[in-house]
């Protein structure tokens, strides 16, 4: 009775050990290979595509294009012209300055030469005019010159040039448009620098973003995977859908080729 008893007992250990050990080795042995524990911690986001830098210009003035010396495409240099209105009133404005300029200072030196008779004990002496006349005479170079620097200023203003290096990506004025004011007519970018941007990165995991944090980018028009790091986080909070998200900006440690503003990306961002 004992050895029967004794028999069924290592039976069903046995048993235990075949239904248990293999289910528990097994499902242990993958979850350790394929779900490591650090992927756990890894944030996961939308992002697009968009340039290091872009800007949308305009004129502070209306006026018909004159000159456009660029097309959209063209790669351009910081101070290059990109549009010239037709302003001959602030051309006018700049030479009338110049002459009130030049007038102004040939008097105030006529002030410094300038000799005025006076008798005194019955002699004639030929004195330097007073220094009030000269002081006056210079403020009236100075005025002159502010007046020109203006008047330059607005015919600047007639000039539209490039404020970095880039490319044009769009333009919206041939010559002899009119112009209108915050009219915005250029938009340049620097296309040959692209990066990413994330689009619904929770405020809940902003905290755990890094600034040089590894990020891995999955392009999906490109269906590659590119290395880069985090380089921005902003410090306001959008709302998409009800929800608050931060924007995360990420640098590729490589430009990649065929790349387009505006494609769409994931990125997962390492903590």
């Amino acid at each position: 009775m004992k050895q029967s008893y004794r028999l069924q007992l290592i039976s069903s250990t046995l048993l235990l050990m075949i239904l248990v050990i293999p289910v528990y080795g097994s499902a242990g042995f993958a979850a350790a290979v394929n779900h490591p524990v650090f992927a756990q911690n890894n944030l996961t986001a939308s992002a697009v595509v968009i340039p290091e830098q872009v800007s949308e210009l305009g004129f502070l003035m209306s006026a018909l294009a004159k000159e456009v010396p660029v097309k959209e495409g063209d790669t351009v240099e910081a101070g290059q012209t990109l549009i010239v209105l037709d302003a001959p009133d602030l051309e006018f404005a700049v030479i009338e300055a110049e002459a009130a300029l030049h007038s102004a200072q040939a008097y105030a030196d006529l002030q410094r030469y300038r000799r005025v008779e006076n008798r005194r004990k019955g002699k004639i002496f030929y004195d330097v005019v007073p220094v009030e006349y000269r002081q006056r005479a210079d403020a009236k170079v100075q005025q002159s010159q502010v007046a020109l620097e203006l008047a330059q200023i607005n015919l600047a203003e007639g000039t539209l040039t490039a404020p970095f290096d880039g490319i044009v990506a769009s333009l919206r004025v041939i010559p002899g448009e009119l112009v209108q004011s915050d009219q915005a007519v250029v938009t340049l970018a620097t296309l040959n620098a692209l990066q990413v941007e994330t689009t619904d990165l929770s405020e809940r995991d902003i905290p755990k973003v890094r600034i040089s944090a590894p990020v891995d980018i999955f392009v999906e028009a490109l269906h590659e995977n590119f290395d880069g790091e985090v380089v921005r986080i902003s410090p306001k909070a959008d709302s998409v859908g009800g929800d608050i998200v931060f924007k995360v900006t990420i640098a590729f440690d490589k430009q990649p080729k065929n790349l387009l503003w505006g494609m769409t990306a994931e990125v997962t961002i390492q903590q």
